[in-house]
């Protein structure tokens, strides 16, 4: 397996996705193509050792945050995150893992790898440290204006991820909204309820109905259904709190020397736990509706993250998932007319 890595996107390029991707490489026996300014790149292999075969591939430009997302892969195309994407496009590689801007590569990969036939709009899948197996969350930014048939194929694709990715048999369906009753939400999440309620009637997809913000991290959903803007919302605010909480804690632990002894008896427990909410340790964000797989690590990711990243990159491409939704779009339209009215 080969794995395309965008050399030059983030925070922290090239040295963390260089060393990131060498790291996998050793571990995993993946096969690495590094695409950015070949003197770069160099430069962080210097003494280093990988398992698989890694290929540096020049790319003289670099897509900044200061780009303009809807345009930056066609006005960059010598930029690496343009080149990785052709590279997948033309069947370069099996994955792309990029830890530049998300508005960009979502652009990039719908105009260049293109979404799955019959998928309107591609959407980012974060997966929650949440419940047995973790909770995927879509959308969680990509697209801030819905109609309730991208709600519906946001249902199918993250239920299909949630199967091959989580290993959940058959994914609960939640829809976020401000309370639980089917009359709860707008326009929105109303017509939306129905058209979920009548996928799930037809054996399509495991729709629980509506589900409040308090009751995603309680692990009561496996998919957990929104417009990208709530989405974002919800993700951003369930990681500051999640940072506020580890702080906090710290300070019990070094509030006194009962407490420091009590901190080392469950030092073990509560690396653990900080594992577990680690975004570096968690991996990227799938880009759901992309023809061939694409992930998108988080800007400030480190050697870690971007190790991550690869990893679920892996396991994306070997699941099956973008098959699984190709092989299912046509449940996921509503008919011609409605369809027209929802995206007007």
């Amino acid at each position: 397996m080969r794995i395309i890595i965008d050399a030059m996107g983030g925070d922290n390029a090239p040295k963390a996705p260089v060393q990131g991707a060498l790291k996998a490489a050793r571990e995993l026996g993946v096969d690495i193509a590094l695409v950015g300014r070949r003197e770069e790149i160099d430069a962080c292999l210097t003494g280093a050792a990988a398992g698989g075969a890694v290929e540096i591939v020049d790319a003289r430009e670099v897509v900044t945050m200061e780009d303009d997302p809807s345009t930056a892969t066609r006005r960059k195309k010598d930029s690496s995150m343009a080149v990785a994407l052709t590279m997948l496009k033309n069947g370069e590689g099996d994955a792309v893992v990029s830890a530049g801007s998300t508005g960009a590569l979502l652009t990039g990969a719908t105009l260049t790898v293109k979404r799955v036939r019959g998928i309107r709009r591609a959407a980012l899948a974060p997966v929650l440290p949440a419940g047995e197996h973790g909770v995927v969350l879509i959308d969680c930014g990509a697209n801030v204006e819905c109609t309730p048939e991208y709600l519906l194929q946001f249902a199918f694709m993250g239920s299909f991820y949630a199967q091959h990715i989580l290993g959940c048999a058959n994914p609960r369906v939640g829809l976020l909204s401000n309370g639980t009753e089917p009359t709860k939400g707008g326009e929105l999440q109303k017509h939306s309820f129905k058209l979920l309620q009548e996928a799930s009637g037809e054996g399509r997809i495991n729709f629980i109905g509506n589900i409040e913000g308090n009751d995603v991290m309680a692990g009561r959903a496996d998919v957990v259904v929104t417009d990208g803007f709530t989405g974002n919302v919800f993700l951003k605010s369930s990681e500051g709190m999640i940072k506020f909480a580890m702080s906090r804690l710290k300070d019990v632990f070094y509030k006194s020397t009962k407490n420091k002894l009590a901190a080392m008896a469950l030092k073990g427990d509560f690396m653990a736990m900080k594992d577990s909410l680690d975004v570096n340790k968690i991996g990227g964000t799938a880009l759901l509706g992309i023809s061939r797989p694409v992930i998108k690590a988080h800007g400030s990711s480190n050697e870690e993250a971007i190790f991550s990243a690869v990893r679920q990159a892996v396991a994306f491409a070997r699941a099956g998932v973008i098959d699984e939704i190709a092989k299912n779009t046509e449940y996921m339209r509503l008919p011609t007319e409605s369809a027209v009215k929802t995206e007007e």
